[in-house]
């Protein structure tokens, strides 16, 4: 009976996070048909190189997110491994036949009559960062530059909050190129970027801060397993006795992204309901995949 009423929950629990998945999928589609591509912005990411796509060549966005998001998921698989879950290529795939239907049906195309590009910019920069937060909380991604990001960081000390910096960079710069564009075509993409990155970071708690996370279970190997293979961080098995039970066991510390914690929780709490988290703030983390350790500037001073 117990077993029935906890798989009921697991069901429910996995139709919800689904549900909110389409939400934001919806969400950021929309946010970009209506105030982003329509009105000639750009933008990051993937979308953003779909959309300078569309500008050039008429390509519908659908069509060209599809077939570089499959490219991407099909290399990080081969590179990172089998570990992007159903919720990615759900996400992705959703959001693929979204931007094919939604630039025709008529009131997303007259959501904004809003003459100035620059607030069409930060508008739909906020309402894509509400949508993308709501997948990023449900342990869903669209895939795109975050595996080009897993990928980089894998095989070079650069974290992955820097290679989308410079994907977006690079991304919107290069919209300068096409016939009939100029500077303001770059800034009005950058202003998008922005209000986009900084929203995210505020519905997140701020993805770059840092937490710590000690994980107690006594199924703590595949904790440490999905851990690796599917959310793709770091853990540390540290050798551990029970003092009122005396049983050996392994605590696993993992040290993560503040975007990631919710993920671990969940993937951690899947596997062994039972289990036991503390989560506490790191107020400075240095490495591979976080800050790096800036060299000292030794200042030479001369006697007068």
């Amino acid at each position: 009976m117990a077993s029935e009423i906890s798989a009921k929950r697991k069901v429910l629990k996995t139709i919800k996070e689904y549900f909110i998945i389409s939400i934001g999928v919806f969400l950021y589609c929309a946010s970009w048909i209506a105030f982003v591509s329509s009105k000639g912005i750009s933008g990051g990411a993937l979308p953003g190189v779909a959309t300078i796509v569309q500008f050039a060549t008429g390509i519908p966005i659908a069509y060209t997110y599809f077939t570089i998001n499959a490219g991407l998921l099909i290399v990080g698989t081969i590179v990172l491994g089998k570990g992007f879950g159903f919720k990615t290529v759900y996400s992705f795939l959703l959001a693929s036949v979204l931007f094919r239907i939604l630039p025709d049906i008529d009131w997303i195309n007259n959501l904004s009559d809003i003459k100035e590009v620059f607030i069409n910019a930060i508008i739909g920069g906020t309402i894509g960062a509400i949508g993308i937060a709501l997948v990023f909380k449900n342990g869903g991604s669209t895939g795109g530059t975050d595996i080009v990001a897993l990928i980089i960081s894998k095989y070079r000390e650069i974290s992955p909050g820097k290679v989308f910096l410079y994907c977006d960079l690079i991304i919107i710069g290069s919209i300068i190129f096409l016939p009939g564009r100029g500077l303001q075509d770059v800034v009005y993409g950058y202003l998008q970027m922005v209000s986009f990155s900084f929203m995210v970071d505020a519905l997140l708690t701020g993805n770059n801060q840092s937490v710590q996370l000690l994980i107690f279970s006594q199924k703590y190997s595949d904790i440490a397993d999905a851990i690796v293979n599917r959310v793709h961080g770091g853990v540390t098995a540290v050798r551990s006795r029970g003092w009122y039970l005396k049983k050996e066991s392994e605590v696993l510390i993992v040290i993560a992204r503040k975007i990631q914690m919710d993920q671990i929780t969940s993937v951690a709490k899947e596997i062994d309901p039972n289990v036991f988290i503390s989560v506490t703030s790191a107020m400075n983390v240095y490495g591979n995949g976080f800050a790096q350790i800036k060299k000292k500037i030794r200042l030479k001073i001369m006697d007068i």
